[in-house]
């Protein structure tokens, strides 16, 4: 709501000004993204990244839950100096999980940092010709009607999209641009959204630890 409130605060100020400071357009960066192949196919690596390294942790697990289940079949018959070696052994395999998470998932790790390789240089093309078609024609300010959710209504007459789409040598409307919504629906960035997928692999649990609490 605070967020909401800066932005019509900031276009109630723009109607304010002279009109030839009001020169303003917008732009799609989601279709624009969408129509451009480079992009498409750097987002199908990083998913594949992504399903090896989903894949690598349930493998973990698997091998925790193994660990587990055999230890609770036979701890009943072992001394209480081998049971205190298998629960630390249980420990550190669930604390290699829920490190391997975090170097996959985390702030700052593996999935950033291919995000920031593959998909960066298509969007910094992107925002360079945005800022071009801005230079050229003199507009102020230039919003992004895919990551504003109080854009309700925009007129396609100030909709630079296609001509971003056509610098960057890519025909416009293979996929079609999406109508303006009247809801916040949509996320805040369309580079920014990551699969259910990937979600869930960062909040995958390390169970193992759960087992060693009851114990």
């Amino acid at each position: 709501m605070k967020a909401s409130r800066i932005i019509i605060a900031a276009l109630l100020l723009l109607l304010a000004l002279p009109a030839a400071a009001q020169k303003y357009a917008c732009v799609n960066t989601d279709y624009v993204l969408k129509n451009i192949p480079d992009y498409a196919n750097a987002q199908k690596r990083l998913d594949k990244y992504v399903e090896g390294w989903q894949a690598e942790l349930v493998e973990k697990q698997a091998e925790l839950d193994q660990m587990q289940a055999e230890y609770e079949q036979e701890s009943y018959l072992l001394p209480d100096n081998l049971k205190k070696r298998r629960q630390e052994e249980i420990k550190a395999k669930a604390q290699a999980i829920r490190d391997l998470q975090q170097q996959r998932f985390g702030a700052g790790g593996d999935l950033d940092k291919k995000r920031a390789e593959l998909l960066k240089p298509v969007q910094d093309r992107v925002y360079a010709m945005i800022e071009r078609v801005a230079n050229e024609k003199n507009y102020a300010f230039v919003f992004d009607k895919a990551g504003s959710p109080t854009v309700l209504f925009a007129n396609k007459k100030y909709d630079i999209s296609n001509e971003v789409l056509e610098l960057l040598g890519h025909k416009p409307g293979a996929t079609p641009e999406p109508e303006p919504e009247t809801k916040a629906k949509r996320p805040a960035n369309p580079e920014m959204r990551s699969p259910d997928r990937r979600q869930n692999a960062r909040n995958m649990p390390a169970r193992g630890q759960n087992n060693n609490a009851r114990k």
